[in-house]
């Protein structure tokens, strides 16, 4: 926003026109993106910024064949194999003496590519060869989580002892939403210069787990470790269904991976549902 006499004029900086390629992404990320496309372009509020990138970009996906010993996307239906939404799509095929790549086109762009390729078509061994490295990499699933009711089970968990267990270990460092590839809280920054002639506006990406993401006019709701984390875990896995129609989580486990105190979503989601609140019957 820049100062004009008396008045001011806005300017949009939604001038990007650059166009990006994404390498190697995974099931688990691919359908992180589908869950970033109904929150940001497919709703009911559109945003700009995140719509033009999304419609310049170049999706090159790989199918997982080595899992990691924190991944559970077989829980969540995300992977190992890319199902949609890829342009191209590569299986690496390592024998004893091959190595080699599968390419599968998803789009008209994947398909112009190969096309430019001086490649072949794939093998009859190496197609089975590649669905008997999704079915190995599907059994070899270092986590794994049971996803049955589980909204409902989190609501009803509310006051559940398991999340003061957590509380206790969690530092509230916010490291498992930065790498989350779904988390998208953000704060907003108001900046003017010296002279009051030029103000700028940015969207910063922000946290749950930060203190000051829940101050508000009249204090804060949520000020302990336990508020916080329950309130990431049960919007990731429960609330996140009632809003959007899909669950927040794709099962990479990098929040797994990254929590310093080695907190483990699957395993907190079990130790409810392990000891879950029992209802009180009730009689008139």
């Amino acid at each position: 926003m820049k100062r004009n006499g008396k008045e001011f004029e806005v300017h949009s900086n939604n001038t990007q026109t650059e166009k990006y390629a994404f390498i190697g992404v995974r099931g688990c990320e691919l359908n992180a993106i589908f869950i970033q496309d109904k929150v940001f372009k497919d709703g009911e509020y559109v945003d700009p910024y995140y719509k033009q990138i999304r419609e310049n970009i170049l999706i090159i996906a790989v199918n997982c064949t080595e899992p990691g010993g924190t991944c559970f996307c077989v829980s969540m239906n995300t992977g190992p194999k890319v199902k949609k939404g890829y342009d191209l799509a590569l299986t690496e095929i390592i024998a004893e003496k091959k190595h080699n790549f599968t390419a599968e086109a998803g789009s008209e762009k994947g398909e112009e590519i190969l096309n430019k390729l001086s490649a072949k078509e794939a093998a009859k061994e190496d197609v089975e060869t590649v669905d008997k490295l999704m079915k190995s990499a599907s059994r070899k699933m270092g986590r794994k989580m049971d996803t049955a009711g589980i909204k409902d089970l989190l609501y009803e968990n509310l006051e559940h002892p398991q999340w003061d267990d957590a509380a206790k270990r969690c530092l509230t460092c916010a490291n498992c939403t930065m790498v989350c590839p779904t988390c998208f809280c953000s704060t907003v920054e108001d900046v003017t210069d010296l002279k009051g002639e030029n103000a700028e506006r940015w969207r910063r990406w922000d946290s749950c787990f930060s203190l000051d993401y829940s101050k508000v006019a009249g204090g804060n709701f949520r000020t302990s470790p336990k508020a916080r984390y329950r309130q990431w875990m049960t919007h990731k896995l429960g609330t996140w269904i009632d809003q959007f129609g899909t669950s927040g989580c794709v099962g990479c486990g990098r929040c797994i991976t990254w929590c310093p105190v080695g907190i483990d979503i699957t395993k907190e989601v079990q130790a409810i549902r392990n000891n879950p609140i029992k209802k009180q019957t009730k009689s008139a």
